[in-house]
């Protein structure tokens, strides 16, 4: 071992690094959460650093903020920047309002453009589209969406289709 402190020694030893990164989403906080796996594992901050190919300085910063304030010390911290226009209870609304229309009975998806209307007439700001990404971001949504269906698709001409022998189909080929 290297010339760590005896207490954070024993505070990694306590922590299934393996588990943490299994189960966490931020990408940022995965990376120092290895990081810290690697000095664990006997290596040294300039070690680790140069396996996860970022800085000396950053390693020792979070190896710092983890022995000042544990795990929490190496989450994100909230940065600066406009704040969102909306309430709770207007996020909320509009959180609603995208789960329950997202997919339309008549075919097509629930677009940004539409978003950016609904929030000017019923709450009276003003968004632009990047900003509408970045706000169903901020509530767990994700703007991924799926082929859309045709109003007039009709699964039993579908099932039909399938049905329908080609030259293709194994059972064509075992008659030669």
């Amino acid at each position: 071992m290297f010339n760590l402190p005896i207490f954070l020694m024993y505070c990694l030893s306590e922590i299934d690094f393996t588990k943490l990164i299994a189960n966490e989403k931020n990408g940022r906080l995965r990376m120092r959460l290895l990081t810290l796996s690697h000095v664990k594992d006997g290596a040294s901050n300039a070690q680790a650093a140069r396996y996860m190919k970022v800085s000396r300085r950053s390693v020792n910063n979070w190896v710092k903020r983890f022995k000042k304030e544990g795990i929490d010390g190496l989450k994100e911290k909230p940065r600066s920047g406009r704040r969102i226009a909306l309430s709770n209870e207007q996020l909320q609304q509009l959180k609603s309002y995208v789960l329950d229309n997202n997919i339309k009975a008549s075919g097509g998806r629930l677009k940004a453009s539409l978003l950016i209307h609904y929030i000017k007439d019923n709450f009276d700001v003003e968004y632009k589209i990047s900003n509408i990404y970045r706000l169903l971001h901020h509530l767990d949504l994700r703007w991924i969406t799926s082929r859309s269906r045709h109003p007039k698709q009709s699964e039993e001409v579908q099932e039909t289709f399938k049905k329908i022998q080609n030259r293709n189909d194994r059972s064509d080929l075992t008659e030669l």
